[in-house]
């Protein structure tokens, strides 16, 4: 759980500065800090869910699959 934690901070950590960096704008910094670790969570789930869908398909099913 440790490990979790100092992941979060260190994601948070980092969207902050990324954002602080580009805008100059502490509120943004916050903002982003906040919302973009909330939606890459739930980017997370399809792409988890995605993933089990082709867990186990040859390369040439996904690939197939994806084509259409």
């Amino acid at each position: 759980m440790i490990k979790t934690l100092t992941f979060a901070v260190m994601h948070f950590s980092i969207a902050f500065a990324v954002a602080w960096a580009l805008t100059g704008d502490w509120a943004v910094g916050g903002a982003v800090a906040l919302v973009e670790p909330a939606i890459n969570s739930v980017g997370y789930i399809f792409h988890e869910k995605i993933w089990a869908h082709f867990k186990g398909k040859s390369a040439q099913d996904v690939t197939s699959t994806l084509a259409c």
